[in-house]
C-alpha cells in the first residue's frame, strides 16, 4: 500500500466510526502471500447445499524439485467468526505462510462453515474436506499427496486436533471430493480446546469489551461459543460435548502431536493442553508440550515468532522437506 492510499484509508482518531476488521482493509489480506511460491488463490473445494462454497488459498514452494509436503492451515475464531485470509492480526502479516515457504512447506489456508452456518460436526466435515481435495489433486498442485500435516489456533488447533484424532468414517462427511483418505502424518496445536467440560465459561474469562461486542449483536451472541456449535447437532448434549472433545478420541496409532500453549492463556487456560497431552501420551501417541511463559491467548504478551517458527521446524521434520 502506497503513502497516498493509506491516507486514503486513514481513520479518523477523534471520530472513528465503524471500523471494520484489519483483514478488509485493502491490500492487508495481500501482505499475508509468501514470495516465491506459486498462488493458487480461493480454490472451491466443497459446495455444501445451503450454505456458500468453502474455499482455499494454497501457496507451493515455487523453487521444488518435486512434489513438496502440504500443511493444512486452520483458523481460529471460537467456531463463530475468522477467516483463510489472515492469522490474528497480532502476529507479522505474512510470517506464518513466508515460514512455511521458507522451509520447503506448502501451506494451504482453509475456510470451513461457522457455528451459526451449521453445527458440529460440519466443521470436522469441511476440514476433512479440504485434505481429500488436496490430496486428490495433488499431482496438478505440485505436493505430495503421502505427506499431508495439520496445524491450528484456537478454535483451529482444537479442530486439528479432531482431524488426526478421528478416523471414524460417520464424521468424514460427504461435501466435495469423496474417496482420498484424510489422515494426516503430524499435528501442531496451538492453544486448542481439549475437553468442553472443564473448559471455562467464556464469559468469565474473556475481555469485557469483547463480551459487550458479543451481546451488542443480540441474545444469541452472549451463548457459549461451545453451546452455539453444538446447538442443532443431531447428538444429545451429553454426546455432542463428548464427542467434540479431543481428549476423548486419543487412541494408538494418531500421528505426532506438538502442543504449545501460553501460560497466561485465560481465555484457553494451558490445563486444556495438559490433558490433551496426558491423553495423548497414555495411548502411546508421541507427543509434546510446549509452553510459552507469559504468553496469553494468541501468544499476546510475548513475541509469537519464536512459536510459529518452532511449529513449522516441527512441521518439516515430521514431514520432510
Amino acid at each position: 500500500m502506497t503513502d497516498t492510499d493509506a491516507a486514503r484509508y486513514a481513520i479518523d482518531e477523534e471520530d472513528p466510526g465503524f471500523q471494520p476488521p484489519a483483514y478488509y482493509a485493502p491490500g492487508v489480506a495481500e501482505l499475508q502471500h509468501p514470495i516465491g511460491a506459486d498462488i493458487h488463490r480461493a480454490l472451491t473445494y466443497a459446495m455444501p447445499d445451503g450454505y456458500r462454497p468453502l474455499q482455499l488459498d494454497l501457496y507451493v514452494p515455487t523453487d521444488r524439485s518435486g512434489p513438496v509436503p502440504c500443511v493444512v492451515w486452520i483458523h481460529g475464531g471460537a467456531w463463530l467468526f475468522g477467516t483463510r485470509l489472515a492469522p490474528p492480526d497480532y502476529w507479522p502479516a505474512g510470517r506464518l505462510f513466508q515460514g512455511a515457504i521458507d522451509a520447503g512447506l506448502a501451506v494451504a489456508s482453509i475456510d470451513y462453515r461457522h457455528s451459526r452456518e451449521a453445527p458440529f460436526p460440519a466443521q470436522l466435515h469441511d476440514a476433512k474436506a479440504a485434505i481429500r481435495y488436496l490430496r486428490y489433486f495433488a499431482p496438478q498442485l505440485g505436493i505430495d499427496s503421502a505427506r499431508f500435516g495439520v496445524w491450528g489456533e484456537s478454535a483451529g488447533g482444537h479442530l486439528a486436533a479432531l482431524v488426526a484424532l478421528i478416523a471414524d468414517p460417520a464424521f468424514e462427511g460427504s461435501e466435495g471430493v469423496v474417496g482420498p483418505s484424510s489422515a494426516v502424518g503430524a499435528v501442531v496445536d496451538f492453544y486448542g480446546v481439549a475437553d468442553v467440560d472443564t473448559l471455562p465459561s467464556f464469559f468469565s474469562s474473556m475481555p469485557q469489551e469483547w463480551i459487550e461486542e458479543l451481546q451488542a449483536k443480540g441474545d444469541q451472541g452472549a451463548v457459549e461459543p461451545i453451546d452455539v456449535l453444538l446447538a442443532g447437532s443431531a447428538f444429545s448434549r451429553e454426546d455432542g460435548r463428548r464427542l467434540v472433545s479431543p481428549v476423548t478420541h486419543a487412541a494408538a496409532g494418531a500421528p505426532p502431536f506438538l502442543l504449545v500453549h501460553g501460560e497466561s492463556d485465560a481465555l484457553v487456560p494451558i490445563g486444556q493442553s495438559e490433558q490433551l497431552l496426558a491423553a495423548l501420551q497414555s495411548a502411546g501417541v508421541e507427543a509434546e508440550l510446549v509452553r510459552v511463559a507469559g504468553a496469553d491467548h494468541v501468544f499476546l504478551g510475548t513475541d509469537p515468532v519464536p512459536q510459529l517458527d518452532l511449529a513449522i521446524t516441527y512441521l518439516r521434520d515430521k514431514l520432510g522437506s
